[in-house]
């Protein structure tokens, strides 16, 4: 959950799988994290195209990946997943 926005946690997993295999544009050019926005990936599930539309896209993108990491969601760790009531 990021605001308004509720996602599955495994959606959420393939948004990190996708912003983490994509930050690279070439060899000599790393994209940071922060300002990377998955919006034109072709592969980006469906359920985050309304974040698109934000000017904010890329941190909502950030912190969902974030919240992500080492599967916290699972063991209810980390306060932006929804379902660990």
């Amino acid at each position: 959950q990021d605001g308004d926005f509720k996602f599955p946690l495994e959606s959420v997993k393939k948004l990190k799988e996708l912003m983490d295999g994509n930050r690279h544009v070439n060899p000599r050019i790393m994209v940071p994290k922060a300002s990377y926005s998955p919006c034109q990936e072709k592969h980006l599930p469906e359920e985050f195209r309304p974040v698109c539309k934000r000017e904010d896209a890329a941190m909502i993108f950030r912190r969902l990946s974030l919240a992500a990491e080492d599967d916290l969601c699972e063991i209810c760790a980390n306060a932006a997943c929804a379902g660990c009531f």
